[in-house]
């Protein structure tokens, strides 16, 4: 298997839960790079309508991305529970609600089926790693395997598994980090890069923090096949961005990683909400998600955004509200001229001037 050949070195992360829309896919994918359908939050007849929606428009150069669910633990559901009583008492005093905690597997096998029977040209997965049976039934449809990884130790488990490429996520990343395997060290994009070139033998995508030309060009450098970017792409108008988060990315505003949303590793937007639980906020994901999923859309829904997840790369003010084909020409234009200047500025002995295309 190999990854698909694409005009331009540009990879739409899937965003799941809003901005990763059908329609974004396709305008990426129209304007020569391969963009990746969420399937995360949504039940499977979603799915297959969304994935017929980009087939229909762009044939079958895109991919899809699954959510590797953890198994249901007692003990999670309890760390959930007790953290979600303290974030009730909060949510009250400003007119919120959660839910209770519980175990969702977010219908993993169901959607897996699907992408097996749609012979989907490219699976990519997340926050776990596909047992061999999953890699082996994508391999016989002729779909390509990508794992997400973050550090190297999940880079080696899932070489062994037979994935195809690997998606290397650096701390930057918007979102949620999408490793499974605990490390006591984080990994920036660029370093977590050049310790797998040197480790194994596959594709690299890299991810995280790049919103410029600029910065493709660097991880090209240091060794991936691709740049992979969401933040870059949450403003454009093809993008299901609630407004309030599209215009509070376009702020300076710092980000943090925080468990506090849905109990999962994720980099957003600091807020009243992550401001006041992140030091209590447990390793407990699905359950906390499910638990805050309804009150954070409602909050969402209402421009509240103290009070609901605002995903953001460490890069966000970078992004631009123009359409996705811009975001790509314009990312393409900058890495090539990027390179060029690296080579004649070296050859010269003199440092390259950046700037910025667009």
């Amino acid at each position: 298997m190999r990854l698909p050949t694409t005009p331009t070195p540009i990879v739409l992360a899937p965003m799941a839960g809003g901005p990763g829309t059908p329609e974004l896919v396709a305008a990426v994918g129209s304007a020569g790079a391969l963009g990746f359908l969420p399937s995360g939050y949504v039940d499977v007849d979603t799915l297959r309508t969304n994935i017929d929606v980009v087939r229909s428009r762009i044939g079958g150069s895109f991919g899809v991305n699954l959510f590797v669910p953890a198994a249901p633990d007692a003990e999670r559901l309890q760390r959930a529970e007790q953290y979600v009583a303290r974030l009730a008492a909060w949510a009250e005093t400003v007119g919120m609600q959660p839910d209770r905690p519980a175990y969702t597997d977010d219908h993993y096998t169901d959607k897996l089926s699907l992408l097996v029977e749609q012979r989907t040209r490219v699976v990519s997965f997340t926050f776990g790693l596909p047992d061999q049976e999953a890699v082996d039934a994508l391999h016989d449809v002729g779909s390509s395997v990508l794992v997400t990884v973050t550090n190297p130790e999940e880079a080696s488990a899932a070489v062994a598994r037979g994935a195809d490429g690997l998606v290397a996520q650096g701390w930057e990343a918007g979102a949620h980090q999408g490793g499974w395997l605990d490390s006591a060290e984080h990994w920036g994009v660029l370093p977590l890069l050049q310790s797998l070139v040197e480790q194994v033998d596959t594709p690299l995508v890299a991810a995280g923090g790049i919103a410029t030309g600029r910065a493709v060009a660097a991880v090209l450098t240091a060794g991936a096949q691709a740049a992979m970017l969401g933040t870059a792409f949450m403003r454009c108008p093809e993008a299901g961005t609630a407004p309030s988060h599209a215009a509070a990315l376009h702020g300076s505003g710092p980000t943090l990683m925080t468990r506090a949303f849905t109990g999962r590793p994720a980099r957003a937007l600091s807020n009243e909400l992550a401001s006041r639980f992140d030091a209590v906020a447990p390793d407990a994901y699905p359950e906390v998600h499910v638990a805050t999923s309804r009150m954070r859309a409602d909050a969402r829904s209402r421009d509240h955004t103290d009070r609901y997840h605002l995903w953001a790369g460490q890069a966000h003010a970078l992004a631009r509200a123009v359409p996705a084909a811009d975001v790509v020409a314009t990312l393409d234009g900058e890495a090539r001229a990027a390179l060029q200047r690296a080579t004649l500025s070296w050859g010269a002995g003199a440092p390259a001037k950046p700037g910025r295309q667009g």
